[in-house]
């Protein structure tokens, strides 16, 4: 972890050494071919992302989700307490020495840090490939710039060439509009995914076009953070082309909508399995490999399941993050939509249904390169009472006497009085602290979003995570075209995502069923349905003017607009004079 001092240091000195120690292998998994200097920069920037930033639950999640109307870390009996630093994101308590604040800031600093290092020895170098990798730096440094700005408001920047050159303090309002321009002029130095040996986890002309629906969508938020009513214009004329920031918006997820690349998974939590490398919608993803040298992260599936939920009998869940009470009532009447939930089948035809109709299920899934079963949990947002294998005193499974994995209802680790009644409802004692007693641990439904990986410990992972994929590029479009009052056509593309979607085999595949009409209250609601647990949320919430709000049921207060970003970490205060504190801290 690098502090402040070291990442304002390393914007100085722009040098590599310190940011990254990665294997050659390493190197040659993200680029496909030989690691030179250039190639060994870029690879460092890329590296950031995965490297806790957008892989775990206490990176972007934390921050995008814990903020919002959809997640929660509380604390739980004796454990996620951590000095208040969890429940702080949802109680709207944190401060510029919050440590979740103070580390996503400083990973993303270092980002931009890693990409000007790979700016300046990109351009310095003789590598053949000089053209695309500068431009994919560039990208780099643009999607590092454009979340520090969404989440701080401000952002270092020096010119990489010019070792003279001062430092900038971008501000988000000023930024936008620059950024935006430089994105654009990439276009023609990027690669059209597939080409130049690129795959969806290099920035490519893909990449950049979601990243433009992104900056274009947000742009009037940047422009007017703190407005006290949530009127932002996001009708201006757009920065570049013609027409409106919705226009770019349309324009640019169009591309992506249109090129017949990408396509909609039938099976919507395809999207975040374990074989999901080169899934059909991801256009921008953290490529993640268990190779025992840079190991995937498995946090994002890891956090919410319970102890006693166990894969393997050497792999279980922390017990920690959960959905709200608010969010989980949106989907009241939506049970049925295939992105709410999914029953796993096992080979042999059984069905894990977690209904307490299942006695047993087979034991001959292997977890790869071991001899240990594998039992597989259901997808998508759990409640109610949970089941699954039990352990010996042994250490392994409980079996039947037919050699099956037994199935049993389960209790909860640290409270084993404590039946594991996952609870829509949160009921704190105290309504304004986000805290449960220990025989409370088992409230809050969980997002089986991302498949757990079994394979080596808990802490790794082969799922890779997506940055844009199909599904969210949809959503933006059809808020787009909401905006602009096109409601036929953004009831179009809620509906093709809707309908696209199909249920398991034990519900003969139906699929989704399509609303008859869309409003701005439906369309929020259905971004949360096809978007939930992607970091992304608060965002959404800020654009349709609904963070401020109190969240009574799940420990939120009223806020005022300075909430809407996040304070300058103190520290980072401390060694510069060129940053001021966002207002309110």
């Amino acid at each position: 972890m690098f502090n402040s001092k070291t990442i304002i240091t390393a914007c100085f000195a722009i040098v590599l050494a310190g940011c990254t120690n990665l294997d050659e292998d390493v190197l040659d998994e993200v680029l496909g071919g030989d690691s030179s200097n250039a190639a060994g920069a870029l690879a460092a920037a890329y590296d950031r992302l995965g490297d806790g930033t957008f892989t775990s639950h206490g990176g972007m999640l934390a921050m995008q989700e814990y903020s919002s109307d959809i997640g929660i870390l509380p604390t739980r009996g004796s454990d996620w307490g951590d000095g208040g630093k969890w429940r702080a994101m949802h109680e709207f308590t944190w401060a510029s020495d919050n440590a979740v604040v103070n580390d996503n800031y400083n990973n993303l600093t270092n980002g931009i840090t890693r990409s000007l290092t790979a700016i300046k020895t990109i351009s310095e170098s003789d590598e053949e490939q000089k053209a695309l990798f500068l431009a994919e730096a560039k990208g780099l440094l643009a999607f590092y710039t454009y979340h520090t700005l969404d989440l701080y408001g401000q952002a270092p920047y020096r010119d990489p060439l010019n070792l003279d050159a001062p430092l900038e303090i971008l501000q988000a309002k000023d930024a936008i509009d620059d950024m935006i321009l430089e994105v654009e002029a990439l276009l023609p130095d990027l690669a059209d995914l597939g080409e130049q040996n690129t795959h969806n986890g290099r920035f490519t002309k893909q990449a950049a076009y979601g990243l433009l629906s992104s900056m274009y969508l947000n742009r009037a938020v940047f422009k007017d953070r703190y407005n006290a009513n949530s009127n932002f214009n996001f009708s201006e004329a757009a920065v570049s082309g013609s027409g409106s920031d919705m226009d770019r918006v349309i324009y640019y997820t169009s591309l992506l909508i249109d090129s017949g690349r990408f396509t909609l998974a039938s099976n919507y939590f395809d999207n975040f399995s374990i074989n999901n490398s080169g899934g059909p919608e991801l256009i921008f993803a953290i490529t993640q490999k268990i190779d025992n040298l840079h190991n995937g992260s498995n946090d994002l599936a890891y956090n919410s399941m319970e102890r006693n939920q166990r894969c393997s009998p050497s792999n279980r869940g922390t017990n920690a993050s959960c959905i709200t009470p608010e969010f989980y009532a949106t989907w009241e009447g939506h049970h049925e939509d295939p992105r709410f939930t999914r029953k796993y089948q096992y080979a042999d035809g059984t069905w894990f249904k977690n209904d307490g109709t299942d006695v047993s299920v087979p034991a001959n899934s292997i977890i790869t390169g071991t001899t240990l079963p594998w039992f597989h949990f259901n997808r998508g947002i759990q409640v109610g009472q949970q089941y699954g294998p039990k352990l010996t005193t042994a250490g392994g499974f409980e079996m039947t006497t037919d050699g099956r994995i037994k199935v049993s209802a389960l209790v909860c680790e640290k409270s084993a009085t404590t039946p594991m009644v996952f609870t829509p409802e949160l009921n704190f004692d105290n309504p304004t602290q986000a805290v449960f007693a220990q025989n409370q641990i088992n409230r809050g439904t969980r997002s089986f979003k991302y498949e757990f990986d079994p394979q080596v410990g808990n802490g790794a992972s082969n799922v890779d995570i997506s940055l844009y994929r199909l599904g969210g590029i949809y959503t933006m479009r059809a808020e787009a075209y909401l905006r602009k009052g096109n409601n036929a056509a953004a009831l179009a593309d809620i509906n093709i995502l809707r309908t696209s979607r199909t249920r398991e085999a034990l519900y003969n595949n139906a699929a989704g069923v399509a609303i008859p009409a869309i409003d701005m209250e439906i369309l929020y609601r259905e971004i949360g349905f096809e978007m939930y647990w992607e970091m992304w949320r608060r965002p959404q919430m800020i654009r349709f003017g609904k963070f401020d709000a109190a969240r009574l049921t799940s420990a939120k207060p009223a806020s005022q607009p300075y909430r809407r970003v996040f304070p300058i970490p103190q520290q980072t205060l401390d060694v510069t004079k060129s940053f001021s504190q966002n207002q309110g801290y």
